[in-house]
């Protein structure tokens, strides 16, 4: 057996050793699981900036600029969370990238300020709005006492529930197949999605030690490999994307509009409920254990600072990845500096474009069949976290209330049409209706006697 150590030995593969967060794998142990946490949330990752440019009308250098970016400052915010510096950073297995939560406030400023101005828009806003999430964390353990099981519980379980049907359109080709080429649910994309679900199940409870630690990674390149002879990779990205490029500061400037902060700082409280319930959904997975208040505000402050220097360096707002929770939680690897390992990659891919485009040039039936299992996790484990609430009938009517109107509201967005834009991104978020309803019904509801 290897030594699990505080100070960071190393030690042969260990399953029992992996859920120490400290614990320093070797190389070539930590290599693969890093990897393949970036795998999970490297096309999340760059769909975000893509996004922007396409509704900012960028295309070209500007575009390729604005997903080396995001690689950078994802691996420099993952590196936060994972090493820490001081107080900031939970020091767990947390993987950081462009947030999907913010594209409510972002698409409206790139489509009608259009072009690099909108990005010097979006940018300051998000640098303001990183700096309003970081004083959140500064403060938010102080109210760990209104995040009972029974919230983080909820919380993790609605990221989950709210992340599986982009897992599934993945499956079915993803919105480029649904809206473009029309090709949505070809057989060829199910295919390949289904068997990357089969080969990760297949390698995860038919294998052990560290093949059954890898299974996700194995699926991914499996599914990659088999999508090859499919034609069904794109090589002429992969041919011209360069060598090596340097990412260049504060290349479209910055521009401070009022709505545009207000917007982002709204989202911010979103993003934070979000983090909170990631690194619950961490321990609890991977560790079987709560999350203490200092990992929580660590985490949280974490995530502001990344959101903040990624505007400075010109990428959009970070969080926390809940994809990655789903890895923690199946393959039960704790240890923070496989994660950082990930965070490595990421930083070479972002001066080595030609390392991002291979990855991004896997198809996203190969990405869904991975999402559908990870996601599916997350939403394991906030059951596992609400596994230790007693389920009477106050909280069986906390979670119905919550989770019918956060997942309802998500659903049918066009109830709160009424509302200004503000409220609905809020209201619409999913996060935030079942964590304001969850607490609020937890403080007022009286409690059941035995």
């Amino acid at each position: 057996m290897s030594e699990i150590s505080q100070s960071g030995k190393t030690g042969s593969f260990n399953s029992e050793a992996l859920r120490d967060p400290n614990y320093t794998p070797p190389l070539g142990t930590a290599i693969p699981l890093g990897i393949q946490h970036v795998l999970a949330m490297f096309a999340g990752n760059v769909t975000v900036p893509i996004i922007i440019a396409g509704a900012a009308g960028l295309a070209g250098g500007d575009k390729v600029f604005l997903i080396q970016v995001a690689m950078l400052v994802a691996g420099l915010a993952t590196l936060l969370q994972t090493v820490g510096a001081g107080p900031i950073g939970a020091r767990l297995p947390i993987m950081q990238g462009t947030s999907f939560a913010f594209l409510p406030v972002m698409i409206p400023i790139a489509a009608s300020v259009k072009g690099t101005d909108a990005l010097a828009v979006i940018f300051g806003a998000t640098i303001v709005g990183g700096i309003f999430h970081f004083f959140l964390g500064t403060f938010i353990g102080r109210f760990r006492g209104i995040l009972p099981p029974l919230v983080t519980g909820l919380v993790v379980a609605t990221i989950g529930l709210s992340l599986l049907p982009i897992g599934v359109e993945y499956v079915g080709g993803g919105k480029f197949a649904k809206f473009v080429t029309k090709d949505f649910g070809a057989w060829y994309h199910l295919v390949l999605g289904c068997s990357v679900i089969v080969i990760i199940l297949g390698v995860k409870f038919m294998t052990k030690g560290m093949t059954s630690a890898s299974a996700i990674l194995i699926g991914l390149v499996a599914g990659y490999l088999l999508a090859i002879p499919m034609g069904m990779v794109k090589f002429s990205g992969i041919s011209d994307a360069a060598w090596f490029a340097f990412p260049e500061p504060l290349k479209f400037g910055l521009k401070f509009e009022t709505a545009a902060i207000i917007g982002m700082c709204l989202m911010a409280i979103v993003s934070a409920i979000e983090t909170v319930g990631d690194i619950s959904g961490i321990t609890k997975g991977g560790a079987g254990r709560e999350a203490t208040d200092k990992e929580i505000a660590g985490g949280t402050m974490a995530d502001g600072l990344g959101t903040a220097i990624g505007g400075l360096f010109g990428s959009m707002p970070n969080t926390s990845y809940s994809q990655n929770v789903g890895v923690v939680s199946l393959t039960g690897v704790m240890s923070r500096h496989v994660v950082t390992i990930g965070a490595i990659f990421l930083l070479v891919a972002a001066f080595v474009p030609k390392v991002g485009a291979i990855v991004s040039a896997m198809p996203y039936a190969v990405l869904g069949g991975g999402a559908v299992v990870m996601f599916g996790m997350i939403a394991g484990a906030g059951i596992n976290l609400l596994s230790d609430v007693k389920m009477n009938r106050r909280n069986m009517v906390i979670i119905a209330v919550s989770l019918s109107v956060g997942l309802g509201l998500k659903a049918e967005p066009d109830v709160v049409g009424i509302f200004p834009d503000w409220a609905k991104m809020m209201l619409t978020s999913g996060l935030f209706p079942v964590a304001f309803l969850s607490i609020l019904l937890n403080s007022i509801l009286p409690q059941e006697k035995d």
